[in-house]
């Protein structure tokens, strides 16, 4: 099977014309081997060459989509039924291949599907997270509206709250947390918010770790860049008063150094941005911490990240997982799930748009951020400040 994968994968779009052929015979072997799994790295190799045909025929006609999906539900859907364990994590992530592959609402096969994916015992197997995980981005992604027409579907944020009480899956809980902000309409969301947030400030007090905090504080940047400064300290301060102070004293200025990976420190930074420079009470009931989380800012740019981490944090949690668990097995030709960048085309330079913005600022208060930057910025960071704001071609007064 190897050598087959290795051929699909030189042949590329050469195995199209064969396609049909090719698919039946996948299909059969798929069907015999889930009778009796015993050979992990042959089966392995079958469900990439499964992804290579997908890929390859899909990237000359999209359209051609509908029919892998007709030739392999059928024994997706016994295996699903049948549980086979070592074979579910391969499934969810073809599924997810083909989802992603969609331009439009989510089809219907896979609406008939998606009760099953929140049934916690699929949870139960840490194999089979991370692949569901980016399956349930999908269904958020291509058809928010399908699946959250009224309301966040409770089973789906049982599944979050599951992940967030775990120190092994928390981020995993995020990355669904951040689909559904930047996908479901305002209107759905917000009648559920607040409880989505009392349970983060709960395990960020019961059982904070460097992880949650850097997974948080991305987060917290989505939702500004979402919805603005403002609602996201007027949903912070509703569950206790003056909170954001806090949450702005100990998460932002103190942590966002810690936040790693381009993607993420550049979400951070448009957020912090926008928190600064877009939201009055920044100038009001928060004017004191508006300098520490500009120089904060300033760090995110020049300095690198902060990989430190407390001394109790270098031992790994082993969570009680029972009985047999299958491993999870990236499929290198399906593709990862990379995190998505909200500002893919609207901020090329973060430093540039974070000195425009100040530009406004200034514009809109005289000579009020002058004085603030000059008596509260350290001589090197605003140093660094002057490059962005001579760059942006604006002035601060």
């Amino acid at each position: 099977m190897k050598g087959v994968m290795r051929t699909f994968s030189l042949l590329q779009d050469y195995i199209v014309p064969y396609i049909s052929v090719l698919m039946a015979k996948l299909g059969d072997k798929l069907v015999t081997v889930s009778k009796n799994p015993s050979k992990p790295h042959f089966n392995h190799y079958l469900f990439e060459s499964i992804c290579i045909a997908i890929r390859a025929t899909c990237k000359a006609n999209p359209e051609a989509v509908d029919t892998f999906e007709l030739g392999f539900f059928p024994p997706f859907q016994e295996i699903l039924q049948l549980d086979v364990q070592e074979f579910i994590p391969y499934i969810f992530q073809i599924l997810s291949l083909l989802l992603e592959i969609h331009t439009h609402s989510i089809p219907q096969p896979y609406m008939e599907l998606f009760g099953h994916l929140l049934t916690p015992v699929l949870w139960e197997r840490p194999g089979n997270i991370p692949p569901l995980v980016r399956l349930l981005q999908g269904f958020i992604e291509k058809g928010a509206r399908q699946i959250a027409q009224d309301k966040i579907p409770d089973g789906l944020l049982g599944v979050f709250q599951k992940l967030n009480a775990s120190k092994t899956n928390d981020h995993q809980g995020f990355y669904i947390l951040s689909s559904l902000v930047e996908n479901v309409p305002s209107e759905v969301l917000q009648p559920q918010i607040k409880q989505i947030f009392l349970l983060l400030f709960q395990r960020l007090s019961s059982s904070k770790t460097t992880k949650y905090i850097k997974s948080l504080i991305v987060f917290f940047s989505v939702y500004a860049i979402k919805f603005g400064g403002s609602v996201l300290i007027q949903l912070i301060d509703s569950i206790q008063a003056k909170m954001f102070g806090m949450v702005l004293e100990k998460v932002f200025i103190a942590e966002v150094q810690k936040v790693g990976g381009r993607t993420e420190r550049k979400i951070c930074a448009v957020g912090l941005t926008k928190i600064l420079t877009e939201t009055p009470e920044m100038l009001t009931t928060y004017q004191q911490f508006w300098t520490p989380l500009l120089q904060a800012l300033i760090a995110v740019f020049e300095l690198p990240e902060d990989d430190s981490t407390p001394d109790c944090e270098h031992f790994i949690d082993v969570e009680d997982t029972p009985g047999y668990q299958t491993a999870y097995s990236q499929l290198l030709f399906a593709g990862k799930k990379e995190f998505n960048d909200p500002l893919a085309g609207a901020v090329a330079d973060p430093k540039i748009y974070l000195a425009q913005r100040l530009g406004t600022l200034s514009a809109a208060h005289p000579a009020k951020l002058g004085p603030m930057i000059r008596t509260g910025l350290p001589a090197e960071a605003a140093t660094f400040l002057e490059n962005y704001i001579q760059a942006a071609g604006v002035k601060i007064s």
